[in-house]
């Protein structure tokens, strides 16, 4: 490891962001980092650090009568001219430019510090620092932690670092893509009565897609809203062809209180008589906002939530039986943006109430 990769966990928070996104962890290049974490982490003498890959764990076992797992990817979308950080004013507000810097770097660094700095806590916790969040899901590290080693999920409660406007973003939504294809029958398009039109088919789904009203869903307080929407169209063969086929992709986004299968059946309800099948689905996961480590993690940044709209590894805590939440400083509208920025106020205020709650 270069000794540019030295992390120095006790520097202010600040710096230590502005650090990590100096070396550079696209998805599937996150050794560098990796071994940055793991030699950083390793020191303390109240941490066990373990490596499962590029996956670093840090757990304290202080004999607590509960353990909560708190977890934030290393790895970042493609460079865009957003590498070496600058921090500067914007808008007359103190922020730190550069990749990473909102998802999920600053995150990572609150993180970082807190288990460093707590040689003690009032919950055990189990730190997780994982790679390929931003790439499908096969690869995501933290995905393959859970199959090859459950017993490090093992918690009360989870936290999970994604951007949140440094407030709390409880549960997820569901996520699920179908393809509806139409068929219809070739010709020349002088002669289009000889064919049979698959994209004008088309007009049915998109019809159905605009009258649909998307459901408001209150659980524990929060309102979810779903959406439905139809997220690309694909089909003709030549401009003086009839097209013969058109397909029709949609993306469901449903309530966590909507399991896999029965966002599925709906789906199947909505567009009855076409072809349609699944290509990707993750279920959401519930706020578990009813649980004390939950509701101390609540009042410890200052009694505000609300729900979460998109989907994010929460879901994965939440199918283990685990409730979570995403608390991080940043944006999350900013995420993936050449000018991706975080807030230093943010990182401040997110690793002072982290640390409120363990203490």
């Amino acid at each position: 490891m270069s000794t540019t990769d030295s992390l120095d966990l006790s520097a202010d928070v600040v710096d230590l962001l502005q650090h990590l996104i100096d070396i550079e962890s696209v998805s599937g290049q996150e050794d560098r980092l990796a071994d940055a974490v793991q030699a950083a982490l390793t020191p303390y003498d109240h941490l066990a650090v373990s490596r499962h890959g590029n996956v670093v764990v840090a757990r304290t076992d202080q004999g607590r009568e509960s353990r909560v797992v708190i977890a934030g990817h290393l790895d970042t979308v493609p460079i865009a001219d957003n590498v070496p950080s600058v921090r500067t004013l914007q808008d007359g507000e103190d922020v730190i430019i550069g990749r990473g810097a909102c998802d999920m770097k600053a995150g990572v660094a609150v993180q970082l510090s807190c288990a460093a700095e707590l040689t003690t806590s009032r919950h055990d916790v189990t730190w997780i620092f994982y790679d390929n969040e931003e790439v499908g899901a096969e690869l995501n590290g933290l995905r393959q932690l859970a199959a090859e080693r459950p017993d490090l999920f093992e918690g009360d409660f989870a936290v999970l670092g994604e951007p949140s406007n440094a407030g709390v973003e409880a549960g997820c939504q569901g996520t699920m893509r179908v393809q509806l294809t139409l068929s219809g029958t070739a010709a020349h398009s002088a002669r289009a009565w000889m064919g049979h039109n698959a994209i004008h088919d088309a007009g049915e789904i998109l019809t159905r897609l605009d009258r649909y009203e998307p459901r408001r869903v209150l659980i524990d307080g929060l309102e979810y809203r779903e959406g439905l929407n139809a997220v690309e169209i694909s089909g003709g063969i030549a401009g003086n062809v009839i097209p013969d086929r058109c397909v029709v992709s949609v993306n469901y986004r449903f309530a966590p209180s909507r399991s896999v299968e029965e966002a599925e059946a709906h789906l199947r309800e909505v567009f009855d008589g076409f072809d349609l099948v699944v290509t990707d689905a993750a279920p959401g996961a519930l706020p578990g906002l009813d649980r004390p480590a939950a509701q101390e993690f609540v009042t410890a940044t200052g009694g505000q939530v609300g729900p979460k709209f998109g989907w994010t590894d929460v879901s994965r805590f939440s199918a283990m039986g685990v409730p979570a939440v995403n608390f991080g400083p940043g944006n999350p509208s900013k995420a993936h943006a050449d000018d991706e920025f975080c807030p230093v106020s943010e990182v401040y205020s997110c690793r002072d109430a982290m640390l409120a709650w363990l203490r």
